[in-house]
């Protein structure tokens, strides 16, 4: 599947423009790994896109990402990509055994959190985001409280990054995307 496919797909089962944003958000920061790693960008990209595509009809962790993962076997998409995404849901005990799973996992609550960092700033701008800022409001449980910390900071560990610095290099992503994200 490429990414031309991937939006089509994304769109055709998210109406939702939030759930759409946050699919362009994980989108460009596995692009940025992807080209950081030597790896293949857009297949990154496809799975950046897809890994929440049937959130929206299908929203609970009986369904999500398993119906997706239905969907993207019909569609003919290769099953490394389709364990990639399930493996990014703590609870389908798919484990993240390759660099793709890894990253997508270490991207996708990063990137919902520093969205919600960047909207509370005066400014609404993710450029101006900070590491310090994120880590900060990661402290304060009531903070953006559905985002897991625990998978934030499992994410970085897996990926073999330390915690700033994977914060800066998301906020970087998703810096150059802030015009679609509208931050």
């Amino acid at each position: 599947m490429n990414r031309k496919q991937a939006w089509e797909l994304l769109n055709e089962y998210t109406k939702n423009p939030n759930l759409i944003k946050h699919a362009l958000s994980v989108e460009a920061a596995m692009k940025a790994y992807a080209e950081k790693f030597g790896e293949d960008v857009e297949t990154w990209q496809v799975v950046g896109l897809l890994h929440d595509f049937d959130y929206e009809k299908y929203p609970t962790s009986e369904d999500h990402p398993y119906r997706g993962a239905e969907i993207l076997r019909e569609q003919g998409v290769d099953e490394a990509l389709i364990t990639a995404i399930m493996s990014h849901a703590e609870y389908t005990g798919v484990p993240r055994d390759t660099k793709l799973a890894k990253t997508l996992f270490a991207v996708d609550e990063l990137c919902g959190f520093i969205t919600a960092v960047a909207l509370v700033r005066p400014d609404k701008k993710v450029a101006s985001v900070k590491p310090k800022s994120v880590t900060k409001k990661l402290k304060q449980k009531s903070f953006a409280a559905q985002v897991s910390r625990e998978d934030i900071t499992k994410g970085a560990e897996e990926l073999g990054v330390e915690l700033t610095e994977h914060i800066q290099f998301v906020v970087d992503a998703l810096a150059g995307i802030a015009d679609e994200l509208g931050l």
